[in-house]
């Protein structure tokens, strides 16, 4: 596969009241044509930094990129026509309708005007084109944003947060409208917090935390190289469930409670919970292996909670390591 975006040895830093900060760190990504790429990282760990880097909007200290196979910032202008990007939150006039809005952008891009309803057609704007800007939703103002950013019908397509407002329905519309987009043969590069989407939409990853490449890849290779010693226990109709959750939290087990059933953390063993629980006449109706997501690689590799508030909440945290062995 062709690589679109290629980054190698990027460094930033800036210098404050505290001393120097190493905003990136000797970055390294690629993204490879026709694929939905997530990039991931808990905030200030380097993200908006790296893509405002790429678009020219920062300069480097250090560092080689490449968007198209060509070398940026040195060649961007050449390069930039076929880039399509949203970075951070966009800003529209409010009296203006979005048809206007994107009518002006496409003539000062020199955008065939064709394309205006083309791309509110693709975001789901077409019946609201007329009505002014101001009168819109977050959510709709993030659909009008990824419109302008459709409309050169690049060939990479950067997006920071366009889920950003939307409601349930409105994301799945975007995570169908991402991957018309690669199946067309477009690139795109997508930020986001909402890591259980990115698992669905996403073909590969890179996962950043204090400026530093921390994993890349396929993301069923990235879950592979992280697997889980969990375990979902479900008891019989009836049974205490705290009071058996306490017995194997007592023995040193991690467990987090949920509406139903139960979770053990670090289940090394899992023979070992059905043989404790049977000794005191509770018997188990499910143990199932609880597979690794890509929130739970996201938090072993940054330390941190997705912003969106998703994690789950352990109920209490017993020994570390392995448990059952």
């Amino acid at each position: 596969m062709t690589a679109v975006l290629e980054i190698s040895g990027l460094r930033k830093t800036y210098r404050g009241r505290k001393g120097v900060r190493k905003a990136l760190d000797g970055f390294d990504m690629v993204v490879e044509a026709g694929q939905v790429h997530g990039f991931l990282g808990p905030n200030g760990s380097g993200k908006t930094t790296t893509l405002r880097t790429l678009l020219g909007l920062i300069k480097p200290n250090d560092g080689r990129m490449a968007i198209l196979g060509e070398e940026v910032p040195r060649r961007l202008p050449q390069v930039a026509g076929r880039v399509g990007a949203i970075v951070e939150s966009p800003q529209f006039f409010g009296n203006f309708t979005a048809e206007t809005t994107l009518s002006l952008l496409a003539d000062a891009g020199g955008v065939n005007p064709r394309r205006v309803p083309a791309v509110l057609e693709l975001v789901g704007l077409r019946d609201r084109a007329k009505d002014r800007v101001k009168t819109y939703s977050l959510g709709m103002k993030q659909r009008l944003a990824v419109a302008s950013a459709l409309l050169k019908e690049p060939k990479l397509l950067i997006l920071d947060e366009p889920a950003n407002g939307l409601d349930p329905g409105g994301i799945r519309e975007m995570r169908t409208l991402m991957g018309d987009l690669a199946g067309s043969g477009m690139t795109v590069l997508l930020s986001s917090h909402i890591l259980g989407e990115i698992q669905l939409i996403c073909d590969s990853v890179t996962i950043i935390s204090a400026g530093r490449r921390v994993a890349a890849g396929s993301v069923a290779d990235v879950l592979a190289g992280h697997t889980s010693s969990a375990v979902r226990v479900r008891l019989e109709p009836g049974v205490d469930l705290l009071g058996a959750a306490e017995m194997l939290r007592a023995a040193g087990a991690v467990i987090t409670i949920e509406r139903d059933h139960f979770t053990v953390g670090n289940a090394s063993n899992p023979a070992q919970i059905t043989k404790l629980l049977a000794e005191r006449q509770i018997y188990v109706s499910e143990l199932t292996p609880v597979s690794a997501d890509l929130e739970d690689v996201f938090l072993e590799l940054t330390g941190t909670a997705p912003v969106d508030g998703a994690s789950r909440q352990v109920d209490q945290v017993g020994t570390q390591g392995g448990w059952g062995q």
